[in-house]
């Protein structure tokens, strides 16, 4: 057999071995969790390819052995937007791929906001990590997607074929800001699965791939890449807002046959970033309740002939700058060795750090007392104004630092015995969500009577176009530009570090056996076992007083002042801290001690272990598959099962008479069990077209948090009050339909149009940190125990249609047959029984009904330059916001507009310059609002735009 062969047939396992630099001579070869098919026409283009020197190889097959004849087929590559078309159209299961290329013209930070690229994408730049709402949104970057209407948790995450480890505290969504779009170089997001996946997925399996030495064409080759960028906001606050990055690449193929293989990469970037931003909905929960009702009942309430949100207003709101770095680093090696045609062994390793500092400084304008209902000013009929008086003009500081870590390790192999192809892989992965050093302080004004400037009115704000505009009196505006001279009270240091991680590791084994002069093309089995460790604690550690300081500049913690806390907008200064002063301030007022902790009450050791949980995690899973062939139809029938068990620990805090003792450690058990039967069929008349019918169930686990948790108690009055996790949560399962249809075209025409519908049950919604999920309020209850815990909901549907599209118009004449359009376009629609009992259907988190990108390109020589444009509809973030039991106080997210800019130059055949500018019109990055329609509380986060010099150099 010919190396060519035996690479071919390489692409048989289960696997991914994948990814693609963005170089020419690349070949590429891969395998992957789902099956890819290769029909005879694919053959005859990757022939046609081959006359094209100067053109990369066609598309990866992962599975060649599907189709008849196909084994001998050639090595394919992932390098640029036809070969990733070419990929899609030869998938058994519908798929999106991003190529090195797509890659490589983005202006994105990272894979988070490439994945946005991809049709049925939304990119959520703050989720369930230990900094949720306007506090991550205002590091201006992508964190998680949505697929398909479903949230980060309903995804699973590969990295080669690798199930990564979930180190995010609440859920089990990965982050993925800490993966930069050059550690990575070719994404498929298989949107179906099939048996020989795992079947935890609802949304979809996003496979992360990176190369090895056999997939480049030459047997030595290297590449380096150096940049910079230039953060637009950062400057506006006189900032440098400067960052660079620098990466690399080497492989060699060795040995008296090139039998081994050797690839190796690493990266190193960092951004400098300084965003304004706005906290209405920030300063609306405890302890702020920066919101009222406009018009009122004579109890304050809202009058039942009024739209709630409609009649909400702004009585507190933050104002300031969140700056800091975000450093990442990583790399990837392969060692690959192929002693004979049949046999192939190969060792592969990622690893991906991610170290953010945060610093947000809040200027805070807080209506402190609140005359409302009969108090107010009357309005005539039984109504009221609020009157809002004794403001307060504060300053807040916190850091919302994050350490994030993400590695892969494996080794595996495959061996040919006939028809008989045996496949095992051993696995291990490490993820780490940390905020180590998170740490706050604050300062506040206070008037003779103590409780702060007078102010007497209605309203504290005004607005021009959705922002608040503070109505402030010259005492206020005076104040507000003297924070060093405000009073030391209202917020000592307080120190609050936070760990969250998870270890994974496991083995499996797959054997498939193939048929000739059959219909029935292969068989294909396989069994796999995991193991997860899981760790998360949360202390907080408060000092009790500014030892002795009057003001707060006595404290010696400011290093400079900025003249304008958002630049173009709002006009009074901003100092910044320095955080090292003020760790030394909290050290040498008691620091983190056993007299300083007070997590959970006054006794330490219920503080120390109260927000501590561990669990381990142990999957088992098996499967079985078919192909059968029918003339132009092919039926991939299947069944996978998957057993779980859970093990939880976690702190229990006794309260007996109402007095609270010192508790223990205690745990639960949660078991699973998902049979999840699949067919597909796959219908290709002619090599230009393919339809694909699916019909497959699939499920997710609860988070660990929901089903652990601790129990603690509260007495309040007469009532005692019972929060604690829910070992009996059912799993969330899900029935799921896909339909598609690819068509390509000559002149590089390619339409793919899909319609899906998910139906779930047993709905369980992202509630971040907080581990209850209630079916009910209890108001009114006065006497006796009210338990408080996680419940599943109700039953809920998703349906949508995807359409996207791309045409080089190489029919025009001269230059402008270089030029090009693609785009992609989703209209989903998504309903939920969010807590079960039928009082609240609503939409699902995170899925905004429509989604579009578009793009102008130009491809001609060495000049390639695109226009991006992304869309992304309104889409509600967060379920009653305001504990009203209701869904008017939901938290919406307003719609994102952007448009990126890339031109690329290729100066010599071994360099080339690419420049990229993100969000060029500079429009919001973030404006979330409580009310669907009602800007009137809202979080806004301007982030401007980000500049971006890479030089690519192939040695």
């Amino acid at each position: 057999m010919s190396q060519m062969k035996l690479r071919a047939r390489l692409l048989m396992g289960t696997i991914s071995l994948v990814g693609a630099f963005a170089a020419p001579e690349l070949a590429y070869a891969q395998e992957t969790s789902q099956t890819l098919v290769q029909t005879p026409a694919a053959a005859q283009d990757a022939a046609a390819r081959k006359a094209d020197a100067s053109a990369p190889a066609q598309a990866p097959d992962a599975d060649l052995a599907a189709t008849p004849g196909a084994a001998g087929g050639d090595i394919l590559v992932v390098g640029n937007r036809y070969d990733a078309t070419a990929l899609q159209m030869r998938s058994a299961n519908t798929t999106n791929v991003l190529s090195a290329d797509d890659l490589a013209h983005t202006a994105v930070h990272n894979v988070a906001e490439a994945l946005g690229l991809l049709p049925g994408i939304n990119v959520m730049n703050t989720g369930s990590a230990f900094a949720g709402g306007v506090d991550g949104a205002s590091r201006g970057e992508g964190m998680f997607v949505s697929v398909r209407g479903l949230n980060a948790e309903y995804n699973l995450n590969l990295i080669n074929g690798v199930n990564v480890a979930q180190g995010n505290p609440y859920s089990r969504g990965v982050q993925l800001s800490l993966l930069p779009p050059s550690g990575l170089q070719t994404i498929v997001l298989n949107k179906t699965s099939q048996p020989d996946m795992l079947g935890d997925a609802i949304g979809g399996t996003i496979d992360f791939r990176t190369p090895s030495a056999f997939d480049y064409s030459d047997s030595m080759r290297a590449s380096v890449t150096a940049g910079g960028r230039l953060e637009s906001r950062a400057r506006a606050y006189g900032k440098s807002g400067l960052g660079y990055n620098v990466g690399g690449d080497f492989s060699t193929k060795f040995g008296p046959d090139k039998q081994f293989g050797f690839y190796a990469s690493g990266f190193y970037d960092i951004r400098h970033y300084a965003n304004s931003l706005v906290g209405g909905i920030q300063a609306s929960g405890c302890c702020d309740f920066g919101y009222d009702f406009a018009v009122q009942n004579a109890d304050g309430s809202n009058p039942s002939n009024l739209d709630p949100a409609a009649n909400l207003i702004l009585t507190g709101a933050n104002f300031g700058m969140s700056s800091g770095s975000t450093e990442r680093y990583g790399g990837n090696a392969t060692f690959d060795w192929r002693p004979d045609d049949d046999t192939a062994v190969y060792a592969r390793f990622t690893y991906a750090q991610a170290n953010t500092e945060q610093n947000s400084h809040l200027t805070q304008i807080i209506g402190m007392n609140k005359q409302t209902g009969s108090n107010g000013t009357p309005l005539g009929n039984g109504l009221y104004a609020p009157i809002i008086s004794n403001v307060s003009t504060r300053f807040w500081y916190e850091t919302n630092p994050a350490l994030a870590k993400l590695g892969t390790a494996q080794i595996g192999g495959e061996k040919h015995l006939g028809a008989l192809t045996v496949t095992p892989n051993i696995f291990y992965s490490w993820g780490t969500n940390a905020r180590p050093n998170h740490i706050e302080v604050a300062a506040r004004t206070l008037g003779t009577d103590g409780n702060g400037l007078a102010f007497g009115g209605g309203t504290l704000f005004g607005y021009n176009n959705g922002y608040p505009v503070p109505l402030l009196t010259p005492a206020l505006s005076t104040a507000l530009n003297n924070i060093p001279g405000m009073p030391a009270a209202g917020g000592a240091p307080e120190y609050t570090p936070q760990t969250s991680s998870q270890k994974k590791g496991g083995a499996k084994l797959d054997l498939r056996y193939d048929f000739e002069g059959s219909p029935l093309q292969f068989i294909k089995v396989g069994a796999r076992i995991e193991k997860s460790r899981r760790m998360l604690t949360n202390r907080d550690y408060t000092v009790p007083n500014y030892g002795g300081a009057t003001t707060f500049g006595d404290l010696g913690l400011i290093s400079k002042t900025y003249p304008s806390v958002w630049p173009g907008r709002y006009g009074w200064a901003v100092p910044e801290i320095d955080q090292s002063k003020l760790f030394a301030l909290f050290d040498k007022l008691g620091g983190a001690t056993d007299a300083t902790i007070d997590t959970c009450g006054s006794n330490p050791i219920n503080s120390f272990n109260c927000n501590t949980q561990r669990a381990t995690e142990t999957v088992y899973a098996t499967y079985a598959m078919a192909q059968v062939d029918v003339g132009d139809l092919q039926l991939i029938p299947g069944v996978r099962y998957e057993h779980t068990d859970i093990h939880n620990t976690f702190w229990v805090t006794p309260n007996v008479n109402g007095v609270t003792g010192t508790g223990a450690f205690d745990s639960n058990v949660a078991r699973f069990d998902a049979l999840l039967p699949s067919i597909a069929a796959n219908y290709r008349p002619n090599r230009e077209s393919v339809y694909r019918a699916s019909v497959w169930t699939s499920y997710v686990r609860p988070p660990f948090l929901q089903l652990g948790g601790g129990t603690n108690t509260a007495v309040s009055g007469g009532v005692t009050t019972i929060t604690q996790g829910n070992p009996d949560l059912k799993a969330i399962r899900a029935l799921n339909i896909d339909a598609s249809g690819e068509w390509d075209f000559n002149q590089g025409g390619h339409i793919m149009l899909a319609g899906f519908y998910k139906h779930l049950r047993n709905y369980i919604y992202d509630n971040g940190s907080s581990a209850g999920i209630v079916t009910g309020t209890n108001v009114g209850v006065t006497q006796g125990t009210v338990t408080y815990k996680p419940q599943n909901g109700g039953s809920g549907d998703i349906y949508g249609i995807e359409l996207a599209a791309r045409q080089k118009l190489s029919a025009l004449p001269g230059f402008l047959s270089g030029f090009g359009v693609s785009g992609n376009i989703t209209r989903q629609w998504t309903k939920v029984d969010v807590l079960g009992d039928g009082t609240r259907m609503d939409r699902i988190q995170n899925a905004p009904d429509l989604l579009a990108n578009a793009q102008l390109f130009y491809e001609s020589g060495p000049v390639t330059f695109d226009i991006n444009y992304n869309h992304a509809g309104s889409y509600v973030s967060i379920y009653d916001t305001l504990g009203k039991g209701s869904k008017w106080d939901n938290v919406w997210v307003r719609p994102i507009n952007r448009v990126d800019l890339h031109l690329g130059f290729a100066a010599t055949d071994t360099m080339k310059l690419d420049v990229s500018v993100s969000n060029v019109f500079n429009t919001y990055s973030y404006w979330a609002h409580i009310g669907k329609n009602s800007l009137a509380v809202s979080d806004i986060v301007n982030s401007g735009t980000t500049s971006l010099l890479t030089a690519t150099w192939k040695l």
